[in-house]
């Protein structure tokens, strides 16, 4: 069997790394077993050699290509060697103050729940290598309160996928007015938590507009497509920005709901006033924007709108949907 190019390539890499002196091209041909095996005589000693050198040319390219510096050198006869340096190829220091290492051990952790561990932990590797100190832990919480960023849905994991490789993908989504999903061709550009709850930003392809998907209304699998992106993807995403331009944060008008006593926390801690009542129910202030009508829903009978008369339609409307869904 032939031995894969990976291992061909990490012997080549650790030859080059090795040696203290430039290492021919004969050198690394007997020296590394991938090139013995791969390039036999099968063809004559002509035709092995240029299947040797072809092949050695392209290994040097790859390896330059993922960051290895290789040097050529000539020596006094005429003869071209090779070797990479250890001072050359060697990251720099890396220090992390207690807030940065943090937010390194939160992002394995969310790492962790969405089964990337093994992820997580070589990246974490990688950076001891580099220079993390080991003293420092970035699981370690640097604080009275540990952060977490749960990862619950399913979606989550092939979705960061697909923003990491720029693959379009198809999954179904369920809108809170809808009774029922319909299928959505999305060009993925980032994920974010926002508010205990993961969303999606990117461009729509039947609307032909970019639009933010919240991950808890995906159902079904998300399927990766193949293709490259037709809509250009800006350079800051703004997922949060527009998730709370949806949900009322950049309102400038009001709203007034009753809130059953003990229930909606979010809401009090937004509102602009709060009256509590005697019969179980406190009326509250809040933020209206677009958007709010589909947040008051999650509350479900625990809250009331008053005014504006929109807005109380606009509930009323996705409680009944939801009741057919």
């Amino acid at each position: 069997m032939a031995i894969a190019k990976a291992e061909r390539l990490m012997n080549l890499a650790l030859c080059l790394l090795g040696t203290r002196r430039p290492l021919s091209k004969r050198e690394l041909r007997d020296s590394i077993e991938a090139y013995v095996e791969a390039v036999k005589p099968e063809k004559g000693a002509a035709g092995s050699d240029d299947s040797f050198n072809r092949m050695f040319e392209r290994d040097k390219d790859d390896l330059r290509e993922l960051g290895l510096v290789i040097e050529t050198v000539e020596n006094i006869d005429g003869e071209v060697g090779y070797l990479a340096r250890r001072d050359s190829n060697r990251l720099p220091p890396i220090t992390l103050d207690a807030e940065e290492a943090a937010a390194l051990g939160l992002a394995a952790k969310v790492w962790q729940q969405a089964r990337l561990a093994g992820a997580a932990s070589g990246a974490l590797q990688k950076l001891r290598a580099a220079g993390l100190p080991e003293d420092v832990d970035p699981y370690e919480a640097h604080g009275a309160l540990e952060p977490r960023i749960p990862v619950h849905e399913a979606a989550f994991e092939p979705l960061m996928l697909a923003c990491r490789d720029r693959r379009p993908v198809v999954f179904d989504y369920r809108k809170a007015t809808a009774a029922h999903p319909e299928t959505r061709h999305v060009e993925p550009w980032a994920l974010e938590c926002w508010r205990g709850h993961w969303y999606l930003a990117g461009w729509d392809r039947d609307r032909a507009a970019e639009r933010v998907f919240r991950l808890s209304r995906i159902t079904g699998r998300v399927r990766a497509r193949t293709g490259r992106f037709g809509a250009e993807v800006p350079d800051v995403v703004t997922v949060r920005e527009t998730v709370a331009s949806w949900a009322g944060e950049t309102a400038d008008r009001s709203a007034l709901i009753r809130l059953r006593s003990g229930a909606g926390y979010p809401l009090r801690a937004r509102a602009a006033s709060v009256r509590e009542g005697d019969d179980g129910w406190d009326e509250l202030e809040i933020p209206y924007g677009h958007g709010l009508d589909a947040w008051l829903v999650e509350f479900g009978p625990d809250v009331v709108v008053l005014e504006p008369a929109e807005l109380r339609a606009d509930v009323v409307d996705r409680l009944r949907a939801v009741a057919k869904g």
